[in-house]
């Protein structure tokens, strides 16, 4: 049975550990706000790039003859980007990405072989840790990614499908909603034809909402250099841009995670600080009873 002594030490233990907690989950809810107007920001340009590669895509008679535009006729390799982060301390943020990859392994196994891309530490390790080497390896910006970080992942993945190491090029990342909420989103970044750039049906309705309000929407759209040239030089910053977003997304989505666990752990710290001093309440209870009784004895014993 633990003695008082060591309970009021273990008292003073966790108490550090929640100063530690609380400190960290301050620094994440500050990190989660920049990163959230970051998003903010983006979104509405990478929404734009979105449309516009759509229109041109459309509207283009024939797929520009560019490597990076042409669809393989059977696919063989599949290129995975996991973005996860460079430290842990962040609840499920890390693990659920690691594990939606390996389930889409398990669903591609006996079609496909997997060419693995990581980015962050977390990532990277875990595939090295599962012997499965990542082809290319990107880490130190997750707290804070610049576009210069997406565009070195892009032109990888974007080389690696021109030279035909891959035939498809699919991303996983943590998708933000809100600091208690971060989804697992899959996307296809390459080929274009398979890409979700296309958007799902609940936004293919919304635009067309908009442009039945307004008419000028729809105006004839045009092109002037051809819509294929301009796809031609859309389509690499598509790339970039789709992985600038999910960097963005993810860390804002790693901050909110790390926030959440950390504010668990502050209130799982104070409910055990509460248990060990009301533990070392009745040690010391029994103490004193204990004392008062070998006191009683040895008055009787002087009788």
């Amino acid at each position: 049975m633990a003695t008082l002594k060591d309970i009021r030490s273990r008292i003073g233990s966790v108490k550090n550990i929640k100063k530690i907690t609380r400190a960290m989950e301050m620094v994440a809810a500050a990190r989660l706000r920049r990163a959230e107007q970051r998003i903010e920001h983006l979104r509405p340009y990478a929404d734009a790039i979105r449309v516009m590669t759509r229109r041109a895509s459309e509207a283009a008679e024939n797929i520009p003859n560019l490597p990076i535009l042409q669809e393989r006729e059977s696919v063989s390799k599949v290129g995975i980007l996991l973005v996860t982060g460079d430290r842990g301390l962040a609840g499920p943020f890390n693990s659920q990405i690691i594990r939606a990859g390996n389930r889409r392994v398990a669903e591609l196994r006996g079609e496909a072989d997997v060419v693995w891309y990581a980015s962050g530490r977390r990532g990277a390790s875990s595939l090295e840790f599962r012997g499965m080497n990542p082809e290319g390896t990107f880490v130190g910006f997750t707290d804070r990614p610049a576009f210069d970080d997406a565009r070195r992942i892009g032109d990888a993945l974007t080389s690696a499908y021109v030279d035909e190491k891959v035939d498809r090029v699919e991303i996983f990342y943590n998708g933000y909603i809100s600091p208690m909420t971060q989804e697992v989103r899959h996307e296809t970044l390459l080929p274009l034809q398979q890409a979700d750039i296309f958007g799902d049906e609940e936004e293919e309705d919304d635009e067309e909402a908009r442009d039945a309000e307004d008419p000028h929407r729809r105006a004839l759209w045009i092109y002037e250099p051809s819509a294929e040239e301009i796809l031609a030089r859309l389509v690499p910053d598509y790339v970039e841009i789709s992985i600038y977003r999910a960097l963005l997304e993810s860390t804002a989505s790693e901050h909110g995670a790390r926030m959440t666990a950390m504010r668990s752990a502050s209130d799982n710290a104070t409910e055990l600080i509460d248990d060990l001093t009301l533990e070392a309440n009745r040690q010391r209870q029994a103490e004193i009873t204990q004392e008062i009784m070998e006191v009683v004895a040895g008055a009787e014993g002087l009788r």
